[in-house]
């Protein structure tokens, strides 16, 4: 269980692999859309594809590791388990967000989301 201040923390200190994790994501649909469209690509061919994929899942274990949900890739969407006025959240990180903004109780996932 982190608080707000931790998984703040633990966000901007694994900033560096996010970002990571989204330049990956990109290179990847760009190798992937480039080779079905003409078969070639600036990024490589499909061994190159494969060793993104492989990159990009080591920064997704990485994430987990540090106990960090990885609930969505594009965009990329991140929770981390908390605890709020006594009651179980998920303090939620949307690609794009500077911080940690909102949260959101474990039962009602996204939908349920609310400012911190």
């Amino acid at each position: 269980m982190f608080t707000l201040a931790q998984a703040r923390c633990l966000v901007a200190t694994l900033r560096p692999r996010i970002d990571d994790l989204i330049r990956l994501r990109a290179d990847l649909a760009e190798l992937h859309a480039d080779l079905a469209e003409h078969g070639t690509s600036p990024f490589g061919g499909r061994a190159e594809g494969k060793a993104l994929e492989a990159r990009l899942h080591a920064v997704l274990d990485e994430l987990h590791q540090h106990d960090v949900q990885v609930k969505g890739i594009a965009p990329l969407l991140l929770d981390l388990p908390g605890e709020r006025n006594g009651r179980p959240v998920l303090w939620c990180w949307l690609e794009g967000d500077p911080d940690i903004g909102w949260y959101h109780r474990v039962e009602c996932g996204f939908p349920g989301r609310r400012p911190v």
